[in-house]
């Protein structure tokens, strides 16, 4: 049976994920960020007996169950606001046998454009990826993390919940990021590593920016992934707080992450890989899995041949829930297609370190000519007055696309479009360049910090009909 968590942060939500394991129960977190539409959709789609719903949220998810005579059978129970006590039999749990393939969560994925996909990670998908990573970061018994990101995704629960439990470490519980006390509770709470999303990298940096640095004796390093992280960003926070940032890349399809910078490299080699290909890498491919660069039609690509980057291993997931249309599509001779676009270069002893350079949807067609919006996000976040920056394609009748740029502007500075595309033209091609700049206070992203181009597309309609040309 499948049973829904619907609640922030909490840590009565994570006693249930694993009394639901430990029950060989199917746990499908729900994101309340998502309209009443999709979690309607989630709700049917996943097959919820029952749902466990803090009381905040109770009155909607009713609203929600009611409207729906498929959903009429669903159980809701409650979890109160009195905080309830651990009773002596909580631990006395009968011994179960389980077979390893048992599934244990699905996870929707955000996708922006029709029905999010239920994707099924078994016990052993969770259990594997996660002991990847606690080999990976030196994760133990005496490792203490901090969880800021929402427990819903896979990141939050893969990373930051079972990684240390495994090897019988501990959590930091946050409800939700909050930049004031980010490193102050670091340093109240003794913890050795975080796993965060670049959007609060660039938070974190901007924060402290005229602020006295924190002491982080004892800290380790920051786990960065789950949207796109570029150069300058990486390169500010390591400057501003002295600690590394260890860049790595997944998918809820691969449980969580397939890949990480090492660890265990000189300071040098970390910013080459960092700073000297236009992208920061995002590392080697962990034991769990392979990793390559496939074509369209399925073959491996050279070392610098763009492509898409393709995973297999015992983290990637059993398949979409319900979804057999999209399972098709999701694999080619066993390897998984994570539609992002990536190449590799070798290191002097023939490792593979991969880079990402956008998702395939997302790149921009000008003219018939593919651009990667993330190259032209790193110029556009180095300009003048600009505190965050996106390259968005917007529809246009002469190139088919064309370029813009969603720009968020530091503190009191004013609009200045002209000074913004004349610093990409002196570092872009024309093609590449952006041709329009709208300014809004805050640039769209989703729950994990994946940027949202789409969103913002329909800002630049006034500009369907214009040829731009070089001048």
């Amino acid at each position: 049976d499948k049973i829904a968590t619907i609640s922030h942060n909490h840590w009565h939500t994570v006693v249930q994920y694993f009394a639901a394991w430990f029950c060989g129960l199917v746990v499908v977190p729900v994101n309340l960020s998502e309209d009443d539409q999709r979690i309607e959709y989630i709700l049917k789609n996943a097959e919820v007996k029952m749902a466990l719903v803090r009381d905040l949220y109770v009155s909607r998810i009713k609203e929600i169950i009611e409207s729906s005579s498929e959903l009429s059978g669903m159980k809701l129970i409650e979890c109160g606001k009195s905080t309830d006590s651990f009773s002596p039999k909580t631990g006395d749990l009968k011994e179960r046998d389980f077979d390893s393939e048992t599934d244990a969560l699905i996870v929707f994925t955000s996708g922006t454009t029709g029905n999010p996909k239920g994707v099924v990670l078994s016990q052993r998908n969770l259990l594997e990826d996660a002991r990847a990573i606690s080999d990976w970061h030196n994760i133990t018994s005496d490792t203490r993390m901090m969880c800021v990101l929402p427990i819903h995704h896979v990141n939050g629960t893969v990373v930051t919940l079972m990684t240390p439990f495994l090897v019988g470490g501990s959590v930091v519980l946050n409800e939700k990021f909050q930049i004031d006390q980010f490193f102050p509770v670091i340093e109240e709470e003794d913890v050795k590593i975080v796993s965060v999303v670049p959007t609060l990298l660039q938070y974190l940096t901007s924060f402290y920016e005229d602020k006295e640095t924190p002491e982080l004796n004892n800290f380790s390093h920051i786990i960065c992934g789950a949207g796109p992280l570029t150069v300058n960003v990486a390169k500010n926070f390591e400057a501003k707080f002295g600690k590394r940032i260890i860049h790595g890349y997944g998918l809820s399809e691969t449980t969580c992450y397939s890949c990480y910078l090492p660890l265990d490299i000189s300071k040098e080699e970390h910013q080459k890989w960092m700073q000297n290909f236009g992208y920061p890498s995002i590392g080697v491919a962990i034991p769990a899995n392979e990793m390559s660069i496939h074509d369209e039609q399925g073959n491996a690509l050279e070392e610098g041949e763009r492509g898409e980057i393709v995973i297999r291993g015992v983290n990637v997931m059993k398949g979409y829930f319900n979804n057999p249309e999209a399972n098709e599509k999701a694999f080619t001779n066993g390897w998984f297609r994570s539609g992002d676009e990536g190449f590799y270069q070798n290191d002097e002893e023939g490792k593979a370190y991969y880079f990402i350079t956008g998702r395939i949807k997302e790149l921009i067609i000008r003219g018939g000519i593919n651009f990667a919006p993330l190259e032209i996000d790193e110029v556009i976040n180095k300009a003048p007055g600009v505190k965050a920056g996106i390259a968005v394609g917007f529809e246009n009748d002469w190139y088919g696309e064309e370029v813009g740029a969603y720009v968020e502007l530091l503190e009191g500075e004013k609009e200045n479009s002209e000074q913004i595309i004349n610093f990409c033209k002196a570092h872009l091609p024309h093609a590449k360049t952006p041709k329009v700049i709208v300014f809004g206070n805050e640039i769209p992203v989703t729950s994990t910090g994946k940027y949202q181009r789409r969103k913002v597309a329909h800002l630049f309609s006034d500009w369907k009909e214009i040829q731009f040309r070089k001048n």
